[in-house]
């Protein structure tokens, strides 16, 4: 019979307990910050925005999204520079404060606003050309304010034939706008009494349009700027300017007309190839070209001048969008998509970087002019500012931040 000093000894428990306890701890603890530093570079991956190594991100692409708190504060209604039927606010649009409260948000990366002070340090001597219809004037007003804000010692010329252009003396920064509508030179024509190939075939006036020669304001302009972006497209299919019966476009090629006449498609392709040759042919050594996408126009209803008005408070619908602007519908606003085929068929095999805006502005029929500041009839092409031309500005910075790096 065993005695109590001959039964076996229990191992005390509180030890073992101890070491059970911190071995699960150690483990629980290492999984989480394995977990958690997985987590953090997959966010960093994904919302960083494109360097040399990652994949290119498509700001194009994305949503707008409502930010009642979201204030760029780049520039105000007070901006001098403001054309006064772009200025909502000052315009009493319902909706103009909102307007810039939406925030664009493209799938997979961020496009912050850029840095006025930043971009003026990192570009100081360099001179940039907007060259291009209104739409472009309404994307360099917007720089312009952008910059005037942060840097006020501003002189006011008009460098290499432009409509208007700034320096900012501190940084030696020139921006200029040179308006040309349709890129190649035009005026109106006439028929000879003599007689001639037109006149034959019953054109008693018309446009001329030089497709081989680019218009005046912007000629000297490659050879002046560092940095060109341009802008083609609301004036090639505008009745209202051009009309096809009353004064069409009649098309010149080393100053013979084109018979048979062309329309105006046809015209476009041949403008866009000369004036891409003769750009490539004359830009300074190192120069930046950049074109823009079409700026979509939203009006419902009918035309500007069939009573066409564009009320809406709010983006579109992306349904909503399709049915306004799909090539299939063939609706008011379909030259956004058209001139775009033309645009990226012509800039194939070029040295041209495309800023691409069309789809991210189909979204925003709450963000023309419409009737503000009294006009007569609803503006629904052009941008109020401050405005969705600023998220446009945003892009182009992202783009010549790249292209820089790059090179």
């Amino acid at each position: 019979m065993a005695t109590k000093d001959q039964q076996p000894k229990k191992l005390p428990l509180f030890p073992l307990l101890s070491l059970l306890c911190f071995a699960s701890i150690f483990l629980a603890l290492s999984l989480s910050l394995s977990k958690r530093a997985s987590i953090s570079n997959e966010t960093i991956h994904v919302r960083s925005t494109p360097t040399l190594t990652s994949t290119p991100c498509n700001y194009s692409h994305g949503s707008w999204i409502y930010d009642p708190n979201w204030i760029p504060n780049k520039y105000d209604s007070t901006c001098k520079e403001i054309f006064k039927g772009w200025n909502c606010i000052a315009g009493n649009k319902s909706n103009a404060k909102d307007i810039i409260k939406w925030r664009w948000q493209p799938n997979g990366c961020d496009l912050p606003p850029f840095d006025p002070v930043r971009f003026l340090q990192t570009f100081r001597d360099t001179s940039i050309g907007f060259v291009g219809d209104s739409l472009n004037r309404n994307m360099f007003v917007s720089l312009f304010c952008s910059l005037k804000r942060v840097s006020s010692d501003v002189k006011k010329w008009r460098p290499a034939g432009a409509d208007r252009g700034f320096t900012f003396l501190l940084y030696n920064l020139t921006i200029a706008y040179h308006r040309t509508n349709l890129l190649a030179r035009y005026g109106r024509w006439s028929a000879n009494a003599n007689g001639g190939e037109l006149e034959s075939l019953g054109y008693k006036e018309g446009y001329r349009v030089d497709v081989d020669i680019p218009e005046g304001t912007w000629a000297d302009a490659p050879s002046f700027h560092d940095v060109l972006i341009f802008n083609t497209g609301h004036w090639w299919w505008a009745p209202s300017k051009f009309d096809p019966v009353k004064s069409p476009m009649l098309f010149f090629e080393k100053n013979q007309p084109l018979i048979p006449p062309v329309l105006p498609a046809v015209g476009l392709d041949k403008v866009l190839k000369h004036v891409i040759l003769f750009v490539e042919r004359r830009m300074r050594p190192g120069g930046i070209k950049l074109f823009r996408t079409q700026s979509p126009r939203h009006f419902e209803g009918g035309d500007w001048d069939q009573g066409g008005s564009c009320p809406r408070l709010q983006p579109l619908s992306p349904e909503k969008v399709e049915e306004l602007f799909s090539l299939k519908n063939n609706g008011t606003n379909v030259e956004s998509r058209l001139v775009n085929q033309h645009l990226f068929k012509a800039l194939k095999g070029s040295t041209f970087h495309v800023l691409d805006i069309t789809h991210m502005s189909e979204f925003r029929a709450d963000a023309h002019p419409a009737t503000a500041g009294g006009k007569k009839h609803d503006d629904c092409m052009h941008w109020c500012l401050p405005g969705i031309t600023d998220i446009w500005n945003d892009l182009f910075i992202m783009h010549l931040n790249s292209i820089k790096a790059r090179n």
